[in-house]
């Protein structure tokens, strides 16, 4: 199956809901900024899954290989983006 395009999402999307292409964008759109707004909370998609922020703690590594190999490295503390599908998305994706 080929990958589907951001224009042919709102052209389904907008059959689907019998709605208008221009009203299926602008609710895509609703949704994303919802997502993005409210990340660090935890935003849901409903159906889908849910968009999370959480922080890594700092640590040491080995580097592993590179000209740096057998070096010890410190690896700074990050904020990381995560999304976890639902448990009923997981079953209809995989089957």
């Amino acid at each position: 199956m080929a990958k589907i395009t951001k224009t042919a999402t709102i052209a389904a999307v907008a059959e689907a809901a019998d709605i208008s292409k221009v009203q299926a964008k602008a609710a895509m759109d609703a949704i994303a900024s919802l997502a993005y707004a409210n990340a660090a909370d935890g935003f849901v998609i409903p159906g889908i899954g849910k968009v999370s922020v959480r922080q890594t703690k700092a640590r040491t590594m080995v580097m592993a290989f590179g000209p740096k190999k057998g070096e010890t490295i410190n690896v700074e503390a990050k904020t990381k983006l995560k999304f976890t599908f639902l448990k009923a998305a997981k079953e209809e994706i995989l089957g």
